[in-house]
C-alpha cells in the first residue's frame, strides 16, 4: 500500500506541478486525490478537519503579524535610511556598494522575517543604483538575490516559526541560533562579491563622507538600527511566545513612523494591512495544502517507511547529513519552502535525532538550505523579485547567481559540520 500511495501522491503532484499548477494546489489536489481513490471511507471529512487543524496553532499568528511588520519598515524610509549610513561607511572601498547592499539586507532581515520582503525592500533602492556604479545590472539582481535569502535566516524568521511548529521545538531558542548563522552566511556573500570587484573592477566612485554629514544619517538611521536590538531583546528577555515578538515588532515599527519619520500616511496604513493579510494568505494556503499532502503521506505509512529506510542505512552521520543537504538543495529548485517543511521534517527529523543530532541545530541547517532554494530556480521567490525589480531576464540573473549560490553552499557546511555556530548564543542567553 505504501508504493501505490506513494506512486499516487508523487505522481499527480509532479504531473500538475509539470502542467504548472501552483504548488500549493498541486500538494492539496494530489493528497484529495489520493484521499478519494486510497481512503473512500474517510470522504471529505477528513480534508475539512485536516485543513483546519493545520491552521490553528497560536505560532501561527506570528506569521501575519511578522509580514505587516516588514512592510511598515519598508514604507517608513528605515530601509532607505539604512542604505544611505551603509554606504556612507563602506561605500567608498572596492565593492563596497555590494557590501553595503548585503550588510543592509542583514539588518532589514533582522526586522522582516522574509526573504522576497528582504529583496523588496532593499533591491528597490540598491539594484538600480549599483547599475549606475558600474555593476552588471544581472550581477547586481543576483547579489539582492542571495541577499535576501538572509531574511529567513537571521531572527525573526517566519521559516523557524513553521519548522518550530512541526518540530516541537521552541521558536525563540530557533531566532537566537540563527544570529551567528546568518552572519557567517553574510561573512561568505561579502567575501564572494570581493572576489568578484576584484576580477571585474566593480567600485562605487562615492565620496569621502564629512563627519558632519556621517552623523547625521547615523542619527536618521538609529530608529531603525535598534529595530534588531528590541526585537532581539524581547527574545532574550524571555517573550514566551513569537507571536508576541511579532506583534511588539509591528508596534516598534509603527510608532519608529509616527515619532520620527512620518512617511506612512492613513491610507498607506490601511494599504499596508490589506497587502499584509493578501500575503499572510497566500502563506497560510501554502501551510494548509502542504499539511494535508503530509497528513496523506504519514496515514498511509509512507512517511514511517522512509524513516525506517534511511535508519536502517549504514552510513556514516557526516555522509547522511551531506545527503540530506543535498536532497533539501534540490526540493529547494522545485517547491516552496513551507511545503518542504511539511513533506521534509516528519522523514528527516527522527533520523537525525537518532545521529546524536539536536532539532535546534536540524532546525538552523534546514532554514539555510531553503535560503539557498530561494536562489535557485526554477521556484526561487527572490530570483523573480529581483528580476521584477531589475527588469532582467530570469536566465541572466540566475547565471550571475551561481557564484553567490557555491558561497552559501560552502557556508551551510560550515555550519552543518560545526553545530557551535547555532548553539553557543543559545547556551549564553537562554540556558
Amino acid at each position: 500500500m505504501p508504493a501505490a500511495v506513494t506512486a499516487t501522491l508523487i505522481g499527480l503532484f509532479a504531473l500538475l506541478a509539470f502542467l504548472e499548477v501552483p504548488i500549493a494546489f498541486s500538494l492539496g489536489l494530489s493528497a484529495l486525490a489520493t484521499i478519494l481513490v486510497f481512503m473512500p471511507s474517510q470522504g471529505l471529512g477528513v480534508l475539512a478537519h485536516q485543513v483546519t487543524g493545520s491552521l490553528m496553532h497560536e505560532a501561527l499568528m506570528a506569521v501575519p503579524l511578522f509580514i505587516v511588520a516588514g512592510l511598515a519598515f519598508s514604507r517608513s524610509g528605515v530601509a532607505s535610511r539604512l542604505v544611505r549610513l551603509a554606504r556612507l561607511v563602506v561605500g567608498r572601498v572596492p565593492g563596497g556598494l555590494g557590501v553595503v547592499a548585503v550588510l543592509a539586507c542583514m539588518f532589514f532581515a533582522a526586522m522582516s522575517g522574509s526573504g522576497p520582503a528582504t529583496v523588496a525592500a532593499i533591491g528597490t533602492l540598491l539594484i538600480p543604483a549599483l547599475g549606475e556604479n558600474g555593476y552588471d545590472r544581472g550581477f547586481a539582481a543576483a547579489l539582492l538575490a542571495a541577499s535576501g535569502g538572509l531574511g529567513i535566516i537571521i531572527p525573526p524568521s517566519i521559516a523557524m516559526v513553521i519548522y518550530g511548529l512541526l518540530a516541537g521545538e521552541n521558536v525563540l531558542r530557533l531566532f537566537v541560533a540563527g544570529v551567528v548563522p546568518g552572519v557567517v552566511v553574510g561573512a561568505a556573500l561579502i567575501g564572494c562579491l570581493a572576489v568578484a570587484s576584484w576580477r571585474r573592477g566593480y567600485g562605487s566612485g562615492a565620496q569621502r563622507a564629512a563627519r558632519g554629514e556621517l552623523w547625521r544619517a547615523f542619527v536618521a538611521a538609529l530608529p531603525g538600527l535598534a529595530a534588531p536590538v528590541v526585537i532581539l531583546v524581547c527574545i532574550y528577555g524571555g517573550f514566551s511566545s513569537p507571536t508576541r515578538v511579532a506583534a511588539v515588532a509591528v508596534a516598534y515599527a509603527l510608532l519608529v513612523d509616527l515619532v520620527f519619520y512620518r512617511d506612512i500616511r492613513l491610507r498607506d496604513l490601511m494599504g499596508i494591512f490589506r497587502e499584509g493579510a493578501v500575503v499572510s494568505s497566500q502563506v497560510l494556503v501554502i501551510v494548509a495544502c502542504a499539511s494535508l499532502f503530509a497528513w496523506v503521506l504519514d496515514d498511509q505509512g509512507v512517511t514511517a517507511a522512509a524513516v525506517r529506510w534511511l535508519s536502517r542505512a549504514a552510513v556514516p552521520r557526516w555522509l547522511m547529513l551531506l545527503f540530506i543537504n543535498a536532497a533539501l538543495l534540490v526540493a529547494g529548485c522545485l517547491i516552496d519552502a513551507i511545503s518542504i517543511y511539511y513533506i521534509f521534517v516528519p522523514i528527516l527529523l527522527p533520523v537525525v535525532k537518532q545521529m546524536g543530532v539536536s532539532p535546534l541545530h536540524f532546525g538552523v541547517i534546514m532554514v539555510v538550505n531553503l535560503a539557498i532554494g530561494q536562489v535557485t530556480p526554477p521556484v526561487g521567490v527572490n530570483l523573480f523579485v529581483a528580476c521584477g525589480i531589475s527588469r532582467q531576464p530570469l536566465e541572466r540573473v540566475a547565471r550571475a547567481a551561481v557564484p553567490f549560490i557555491l558561497a552559501e553552499t560552502a557556508a551551510l557546511l560550515l555550519i552543518t559540520y560545526c553545530p557551535a555556530l547555532s548553539t553557543v548564543l543559545v547556551g549564553v542567553f537562554l540556558k
